[in-house]
């Protein structure tokens, strides 16, 4: 009777044993597979941004912070003359991601404007906010609408930025070439020293709102807003459909009344031979992390996943379309 018993107890021992096994390898397949979904194929993701004080930077810092920690990924931010840079970084696979306007993104895939050639291997992830045209004048130089600025020293943009780039379109859509003032080529922070300084008259700080080196600007400098009409700008997106009419609100920068302008709204694109399930990851993370990316800059607070494929330039990349069919 004894023995039987003790042959149960063993049996009980084994089974015990087996089930606990079992139930450490699927914890261990549960792991694994939750590792994978927590890393990419790429080791490395640098985004191309702009000027250091733009939103561009100060988003793109966030986001890059985002996937260092959810991906254990390498990812950095690379800052640089904006747009047209970023646009020739990706196509010479020197950076992975990039923040640009989608009139340098139609000018580089088509080989127009300061693009020599068709550049090949991008594809864009998402629509985003829209970057607002902020022209800005001191006070005292007489400069209220955007063809007063005809004979006036103007800081128009990093030279093959997409500021300057929508400057010279804006501008030539009002008959105003670069031979009609002083065009200077300057970033933000150093065309708000210019007018702090009274070396120039006016500037293009074309970003999202507000603008910090504006900002900054206007707490120290007797500025004025300038005005762009939207008629004129219903005209010129005739030959450059990425315009938009758009209204500075009131109160962005003390400013009583809106201030009618002109918008272009801001891409983001990747490499195009980044695979599928990377790009779909860093999609998702993405809009994942969007009251994250807000905090850190309120243009931010203008992207949605609704608007993302409004207006798409570049093609879309499979891994941003895998995400945005599961919506």
């Amino acid at each position: 009777m004894k023995l039987k018993y003790v042959v149960i107890l063993i049996l009980f021992i084994v089974l015990a044993g087996l089930l606990l096994a079992a139930c450490g390898s699927g914890d261990d397949g549960e792991s694994e597979s939750e590792s994978e979904s927590e890393s990419l194929d790429s080791n490395i993701v640098t985004i191309a941004t702009g000027g250091a004080s733009g939103p561009y930077n100060i988003i793109a810092t966030t986001l890059a912070d985002i996937y260092t920690n959810t991906y254990d990924v390498n990812s950095r931010t690379q800052t640089t003359g904006a747009s047209a840079e970023n646009l020739n970084l990706m196509a010479e696979e020197k950076v992975e991601m990039a923040f640009v306007m989608s009139d340098a993104l139609s000018q580089a895939l088509n080989g127009e404007e300061s693009f020599s050639e068709p550049l090949e291997g991008i594809s864009q992830i998402a629509n985003l906010y829209p970057n607002v045209v902020q022209i800005v004048a001191r006070a005292d130089a007489g400069i209220e609408t955007i063809e007063d600025l005809t004979g006036k020293r103007v800081a128009v943009g990093d030279q093959g930025s997409g500021v300057e780039l929508n400057a010279r379109a804006l501008l030539e859509g009002h008959d105003i070439s670069y031979d009609d003032l002083q065009a200077d080529y300057l970033g933000y922070a150093e065309a708000a020293d210019g007018l702090s300084s009274g070396r120039i008259d006016a500037a293009f700080l074309t970003s999202g709102l507000p603008n910090a080196s504006l900002l900054e600007l206007s707490e120290t400098t007797d500025i004025n807003l300038v005005t762009i009409d939207a008629d004129n700008i219903t005209e010129i997106a005739e030959e450059h459909p990425y315009f938009i009419d758009f209204e500075i609100p009131a109160g962005t920068y003390d400013n009583e009344e809106p201030v009618p302008t002109a918008a272009v709204p801001n891409a983001l694109v990747v490499r195009s031979d980044f695979s599928e399930e990377d790009v779909y990851k860093l999609t998702k993370t993405f809009f994942e992390s969007l009251d994250t990316l807000s905090n850190s800059h309120q243009a931010a607070e203008d992207i949605s996943l609704e608007d993302a494929q409004e207006g798409l330039i570049a093609p879309l990349h499979p891994g941003a379309e895998k995400y945005f069919n599961e919506q």
